[in-house]
């Protein structure tokens, strides 16, 4: 565990030299914001409610297994190189990334499989092999990806969003793109094979999205795996975020952990500090949160009036789906399951039905499931005792937004069972009897232990209407002196887009000098 300062013992001296800002939130957006900020020369103070940096990107360990909690993939290092350099540094110097090959391996329910990987002619191959017909379909498929790449991620998604002319200014590029056509509609315009069509359009679970309502913006994944690859951190990405805690505090930030925000302070329309919940007042020039965008709104800033994201807006949302993680070991099994990679997608009977339950039936536990299964110790040893295996699987399940929201303490077990059976059945026979320690979470512990509004897995569901200048600024519309990084802001969830709403946000606090002189 790393080191923490006792505010009491920090250098006021030295600190009260510079502007001063507080980080709310330990998650990836707010290392990287405190990252960001300690390099424009601010004082920085990162407060969390976590005894760990990283937020979701943390991991628990629990008899001698590491479970990584979260995210496990990185899919575009440069966003993480970009901001070590930014700080001076080198970030393959303290972070070491494996390529995976291949990416992930999904396995349909007639038991066909498909193995995604980053060389285009082995992807055309594999392509072939499920539906010849489909391949210059597909081939069209990554040049429309890779044009909504350079306008969506490379475009907008590291520029400011916050002024309505910059949405105005490519409004008639959104209509060339048909941004109006979900990510399936338009696979579905390229290849007829119903296998492929989901292959080429699940990614947006990843980030909170049901693919056939959120925009065909998000098919820019594909060619985002092509040309940087997938990777995974040795250590898993909470040794990415060891790391970028490691950069704050070299840069002479502060990281208290265990310490809870309750409110953001407010004067003249302007945040001046926090109050954390043990009454104590810090002070601050700027702050930035990486709670989630909602409870940022409806909880630290409840005392401030509120024109846009008031409590009632906020409830009329749509909210990413909830997520249930079964993180368990298994004694004996290293050589065991060898064709059971480190990503493996297994699908259920039903693709599309399955989705608009999860998204659209939020009182109703489906019978049936899809599960992405993580088993990072084929790659990464240290994951779990020598000779043994580290898993997690993650079913994608309703949020709590509901009238009469699923009882997970009631269900949670019974699905634990249920996804432990399709697996076995599907995948890994004898699994039960391996199984040596075991650990759940689900949308009540996304709720509690990320105070993730409604259990919701990765904030407000990215459809069209809730992204760029629709979603939660960077820069507060409420008050002065707020940013906002994370998952609930721009540019939205996952690594790449949670690291580079830091960029955004730093594009918009000015510099420490200019507070300084001002």
């Amino acid at each position: 565990m790393m080191t923490r300062v006792d505010p009491a013992l920090a250098d006021e001296a030295v600190r009260a030299k510079r502007p001063h800002a507080v980080v709310i939130g330990a998650g990836l957006g707010g290392l990287a914001a405190a990252m960001r900020l300690g390099a424009k020369g601010y004082s920085v103070t990162v407060i969390d409610k976590l005894d760990v940096p990283g937020g979701r990107g943390s991991a628990i360990w629990q008899d001698r297994h590491r479970f990584d909690l979260g995210p496990t993939i990185v899919t575009v290092p440069q966003v993480f190189r970009d901001l070590w350099s930014a700080c001076g540094r080198d970030f393959d110097k303290d972070v070491s990334l494996v390529p995976m090959d291949p990416f992930y391996e999904i396995v349909f329910p007639d038991g066909e499989r498909f193995r995604a990987r980053q060389d285009t002619e082995k992807m055309r191959a594999e392509v072939a092999r499920l539906s010849p017909g489909d391949l210059a379909g597909y081939d069209q498929f990554l040049k429309d990806s890779e044009k909504r790449y350079w306008f969506g991620f490379e475009g907008l998604g590291r520029r400011p969003m916050n002024e309505w002319k910059e949405l105005a200014k490519v409004l008639h590029i959104f209509g060339m793109l048909r941004a109006d056509r979900s990510v399936y509609a338009h696979a579905a315009s390229r290849v007829k094979d119903e296998r492929l069509r989901m292959a080429l359009s699940f990614h947006p679970l990843f980030i909170g999205g049901d693919p056939f309502n959120v925009t065909s913006m998000y098919i820019l994944v594909s060619h985002l795996e092509k040309e940087f690859g997938v990777h995974y951190a040795m250590g898993g990405v909470a040794a990415i975020a060891k790391a970028m805690a490691g950069v704050i505090e070299d840069q002479g930030g502060v990281l208290r952990m265990q310490t809870e925000v309750d409110e953001i302070l407010v004067t003249k329309h302007r945040a001046t500090g926090v109050k954390l919940a043990s009454g104590e007042v810090l002070k601050a020039d700027v702050v930035v949160s990486n709670a989630d965008s909602g409870f940022t709104y409806s909880h630290l800033l409840r005392n401030t009036r509120r024109w846009r994201w008031t409590d009632e807006s906020l409830a009329k949302k749509r909210w990413s789906m909830g997520l249930f993680v079964w993180y368990f070991g298994t004694k004996g099994t290293r050589g065991m399951w060898k064709d059971v990679g480190h990503h493996t997608v297994l699908n259920g009977p039903r693709y599309k039905g399955l989705v608009k339950d999860i998204f659209f039936k939020p009182e109703h536990l489906a019978d049936d499931m899809s599960l992405y299964i993580h088993r990072p110790s084929v790659t990464d040893p240290t994951a779990a005792p020598e000779g043994d295996d580290t898993f997690y699987a993650l079913s994608p399940v309703p949020n709590l937004h509901a009238d009469h929201p699923v009882d997970w303490t009631a269900n949670a077990e019974r699905y634990r069972k249920m996804v432990l059976n399709f697996m076995e059945e599907k995948l890994m026979p004898g699994l039960g009897q391996h199984v040596s320690t075991s650990l759940v979470f689900t949308p009540n512990s996304f709720q509690a232990r990320y105070l993730s509004p409604f259990g919701a897995g990765f904030s407000l569901e990215p459809r069209i209407f809730q992204s760029a200048n629709f979603r939660p600024h960077n820069i507060s519309e409420e008050v002065e002196g707020l940013y906002l990084v994370g998952a609930g802001t721009h540019p939205g969830a996952g690594l790449p887009s949670v690291v580079t709403s830091a960029e955004v946000m730093a594009k918009l606090v000015p510099d420490a000098d200019r507070v300084a002189a001002g």
